[in-house]
């Protein structure tokens, strides 16, 4: 029956629904993963972010300011469950009475008991170590290092006294002191914090919130859409069975281990048709195979020359030759396709394809007669034209004799089919009967032991790196297209 053009016309709309979804879905998915990694990363480099500032040596104090990007620390630090240390609160706020008092040029009675107070704040934030509590103690030590540098003394606390005493501020003078302060001690001081711990011990983080309001819900719902449309394609398909299909969209519904979500991100984007990782996925294949085949390779060859080693040395083999006459056998119909393989076989090799080869046959006897002949002591030496008559005559034989064996293997006779498996089993017998006596059997054995022995320590040896690296070349030079030749000007007919 013909299909209507509203349902094709339904269909193509439909499909392309599902592409803008899954496109939809897929940038989701790719934003909540750049969120994902800045969630990450955030903690490490709050600093960063609250100073905009980049060091690109840290062993040099070389700052590259970035005030294009704004301050994003007040927004972020309740997700994190940051809070301001009060102690180094407290420490900047004492710093910012005392600048005012001094830039207004109050007396000396006035800012002593202020500057002493912000010596007392110092000594006391370098014995607490307030950055401990955030993972920063480095910073301390800068902080100190500073102090020293500045003041030129040994001990960071007598820096501090001396820099903030009256005789260094009548020599320097505070323009010049406030410029140090504000540009070398209160940017490390402002970068202390303290986090709050919930019942469990750990540090408070409020992302999952966030993350399962706007992103896994989503996540949850594209999940389900896609288990709909599997089982409508099949519909012999279970919902666990469709669930599991799916198992690549797992991490983005976990709410540990976020940064797993790139996997299914990046499948999300390459089924919706935004990026194509065909290369990136060609170049890693390419790269676990090349780490990984010469390791497999070995194991598997060692396994197949072990597993043969073992079956060799078996002394079941007369057993196992014994076991294959006709009485004998376990399964008949093995038995019946053995005889029908004759059967077809030996018409086709006697009936055809020996007559087709007479004149090569005739060619290797005449040869083998004169060569013969010659290696008789005092032989006649028999002419090439007789030579090949003989031949032939002896050839003529042996073809009219194959084609009459042809011709009775062909017909159905039970008594043929009985001197077959006569023959067979009188084979098997005689073979097995001749490895029992006189050690052959055990000869045999040891001799192919060792040739495969020595399989595994001159061939197996010597694999190595360079040529599996070289099997890799040569497969991307099958697999590679060849390059198109642009055609060339129609040649001109000859005159």
């Amino acid at each position: 029956m013909v299909r209507p053009r509203w349902l094709s016309t339904q269909r193509v709309t439909a499909s392309r629904l599902w592409l803008h979804w899954d496109r939809a879905v897929a940038l989701w998915a790719a934003l909540n993963l750049l969120w994902v990694l800045f969630d990450i990363s955030y903690v490490p480099l709050r600093t960063f972010w609250l100073q905009r500032n980049l060091t690109p040596l840290p062993q040099m104090p070389l700052v590259v300011p970035l005030p294009l990007l704004p301050d994003i620390t007040p927004l972020y630090d309740p997700v994190k469950g940051i809070e301001p240390h009060r102690e180094t609160q407290l420490y900047l706020a004492s710093f910012q009475q005392l600048d005012r008092a001094l830039l207004a040029g109050e007396p000396a009675a006035v800012t002593a008991p202020l500057r002493r107070r912000q010596v007392e704040l110092t000594v006391e934030m370098l014995n607490e170590n307030p950055f401990a509590a955030s993972g920063n103690s480095g910073t301390l030590e800068k902080l100190k290092n500073r102090l020293r540098q500045q003041a030129g003394l040994d001990s960071a606390k007598q820096s501090a006294d001396r820099l903030l005493s009256d005789g260094w501020l009548a020599r320097h003078g505070w323009q010049q002191e406030r410029r140090f302060w504000r540009q070398q001690v209160l940017p490390l001081v402002s970068t202390s914090y303290w986090r709050a711990i919930d019942e469990n011990g750990r540090p408070t983080d409020h992302f999952w919130r966030t993350d399962l309001l706007l992103f896994q819900s989503v996540f949850a719902l594209d999940i389900l859409l896609r288990m709909v449309r599997l089982r409508r394609r099949f519909p012999g398909l279970s919902w666990r069975d469709a669930l599991l299909r799916r198992w690549i969209d797992l991490p983005l519904l976990l709410p540990f281990w976020c940064w797993l979500r790139v996997v299914p991100v990046v499948e999300r984007l390459s089924q919706a048709r935004l990026i194509n990782i065909e290369p990136l996925r060609a170049a890693v294949s390419r790269a676990v195979v090349s780490l990984l085949a010469l390791e497999l390779f070995e194991v598997l060859a060692l396994q197949l020359v072990d597993g043969t080693q073992s079956l060799i040395r078996s002394p079941q083999w007369p057993r196992w030759i014994r076991s294959l006459r006709s009485h004998q056998s376990v399964s008949v119909s093995e038995e019946q396709q053995l005889l029908e393989l004759v059967k077809l076989w030996g018409p086709l090799l006697l009936g055809e394809v020996t007559p087709r080869l007479a004149p090569e046959l005739q060619s290797l006897l005449g040869h083998a007669l004169q060569q013969s002949l010659r290696e008789v002591p005092g032989g006649a030496v028999l002419p090439p034209v007789l030579s090949r008559q003989v031949a032939g005559g002896m050839v003529d034989s042996l073809i009219e004799l194959a084609r009459g064996t042809a011709q009775r293997l062909a017909q159905s006779d039970e008594r043929q089919v009985e001197l077959l498996q006569r023959f067979g089993d009188r084979f098997w017998e005689e073979l097995a009967a001749g490895l029992e006596q006189g050690g052959t059997l055990q000869r045999s054995q040891q001799l192919l032991v060792t040739l495969l022995q020595q399989l595994k320590l001159n061939y197996l040896a010597q694999m190595n790196r360079a040529g599996i690296d070289a099997l890799m070349e040569e497969l991307d030079e099958l697999t590679s297209p060849a390059e198109t030749l642009s055609p060339g000007p129609p040649a001109t007919p000859p005159a």
